[in-house]
């Protein structure tokens, strides 16, 4: 069901940054796969739940859950190598859109300045919009780093929930904060684009109502009428250069 109590009216963004797993490219059964495998490589069944509370978390952080639930912190590294290992494997074989995502990405594309905010590997964001078609739509492919952000301060971008990989994207794309809109579809990186300062566009599977209410607009896919209607609403921007 769409949700047509729509925050943003009236307002329009000058940037737009998309989480990419989940939002752009149907990565997350990817990431099932992947977890699936190293708890079957290493002999180790999930508690209930393990699903929901690792969608959206950085793939370091990941690992260190699954290790810490199996109660074997020490094979914690191992199991992130595991991982993003068997998830490279994966999303190379299988590149595959969200609906409604390349579509919606295209017609904003030379509108205003888009960019990629996502806890995934560099490597693994690019290849997977690359194969997409979407990769030159973007501008700006931000992810968590143990390097300074590019604006001198000497800070690594932290990955969601923390703020940096939002705040930073807007920051490239020429937009504070608060002139720019996310589209997320987990709760962890919706408390990034909130803690960043950034608007939200929610999509997918509505979640209960406490966390869409989180969300400015909540719609199931990107090519839902109340989007479309909202986008149509926008000023005429010149093309970007």
């Amino acid at each position: 069901m769409t949700d047509t109590s729509n925050a943003l009216t009236g307002w329009s963004p000058e940037a737009v940054v998309f989480d990419c797993d989940g939002t752009l490219m149907d990565n997350e059964i990817h990431w099932q796969d992947a977890r699936s495998r190293v708890f079957r490589d290493f002999g180790i069944h999930p508690a209930p739940g393990f699903a929901e509370r690792a969608k959206g978390v950085h793939y370091a952080d990941c690992g260190r859950l699954m290790a810490r639930e199996a109660d074997k912190p020490k094979l914690a590294a191992e199991m992130t190598d595991s991982l993003l290992r068997h998830f490279m494997e994966q999303v190379a074989k299988d590149p595959v859109t969200m609906p409604g995502a390349a579509d919606f990405v295209r017609r904003l594309s030379g509108r205003l300045p888009l960019a990629v905010a996502s806890n995934c590997p560099l490597q693994a964001v690019e290849s997977s919009l690359d194969r997409a078609g979407l990769l030159s739509h973007f501008e700006h492919v931000v992810v968590p780093s143990e390097e300074d952000s590019g604006d001198g301060d000497g800070k690594p971008v932290r990955p969601k929930p923390w703020p940096d990989v939002y705040a930073t994207a807007a920051r490239l794309c020429g937009a504070t904060p608060q002139q720019a809109l996310a589209v997320e579809d987990s709760m962890t990186g919706i408390e990034s684009a909130l803690r960043a300062g950034l608007r939200v566009l929610g999509v997918g599977p509505r979640p209960r109502p406490e966390d869409a209410a989180r969300a400015d607009l909540w719609v199931p896919v990107l090519n839902a009428p109340a989007l479309s209607a909202w986008v149509e609403s926008w000023p005429a921007r010149r093309a970007q250069m």
